[in-house]
């Protein structure tokens, strides 16, 4: 059974699609087939991650009926999994109707969709506002309220309470830039660079382990044991 999580920005730029693809890419290289989903229409973060075209982006799988898979785009990982993302990237017009209802509730059967060929699904999601972020967190079984530590005061709040209004409860609170804070559940220090975070001695490794662990069924082994990943709840 596939384990689904929306990785939620309680405020822009605080790093939601950053962590969301450092843990896909983690889990992908431990063995773990990985889709990464983008809700984040506004700022498509997630397209300057992907080289190559893209085309059908989530937006126009949103708004049609090809598969999921046409829009998928692999990404480079070290280990056995597959890791694939579908971004938006879209002209302003597209993105306009994409945020309709109608093709909002599209992206939650496109999540529904990935659950069928992958063992995580994660969605980078962005603040509470729009009609695909509302999708995407109530379609998915769990969702993780993403924020940096000097706005976690009024922001993590604020996204709990509309997260409460859809009916739904933030399971797990990351909060980025920061090596401890009082509200976090995991706390991921600054990232050292824009490349991804191979290095398995640095303290953001580290963290992305601990977010891992929160926010799914897996005990990850540290480095140094027989194995990375203790207990796998794949199919």
């Amino acid at each position: 059974m596939s384990e689904t999580v929306a990785f939620v920005g309680a405020a822009g730029g605080v790093g939601t699609t950053r962590l969301t693809f450092e843990c896909g890419r983690l889990l992908a290289n431990e063995g773990a087939d990985t889709a990464i989903l983008d809700a984040a229409y506004g700022t498509q973060g997630l397209a300057d991650r992907v080289d190559g075209r893209i085309d059908p982006d989530m937006t126009a799988l949103c708004l049609g009926d090809l598969p999921l898979e046409a829009g998928l785009v692999d990404l480079p990982a070290e280990g056995a999994g597959r890791l694939s993302a579908c971004p938006a990237y879209a002209p302003f017009e597209r993105l306009a109707r994409a945020k309709a209802p109608d093709a909002a509730e599209r992206f939650g059967a496109r999540i529904e969709e990935a659950t069928r060929h992958f063992e995580y699904v994660l969605v980078d999601t962005p603040p509470i506002a729009t009609n695909p972020a509302v999708a995407a967190v109530t379609a998915v079984g769990t969702a993780a309220v993403v924020c940096d530590g000097d706005r976690a005061e009024s922001a993590v709040p604020r996204t709990e309470d509309r997260l409460a209004d859809i009916g739904v409860e933030a399971s797990t609170t990351v909060l980025t830039r920061t090596t401890a804070h009082p509200d976090a559940d995991v706390a991921v220090p600054a990232f050292e660079s824009a490349t991804p975070t191979t290095d398995r001695n640095t303290p953001a490794h580290g963290a992305l382990l601990a977010v891992v662990e929160a926010i799914t069924d897996v005990r990850i082994q540290r480095p140094g044991s027989d194995g990375l990943f203790g207990t796998l709840p794949f199919k």
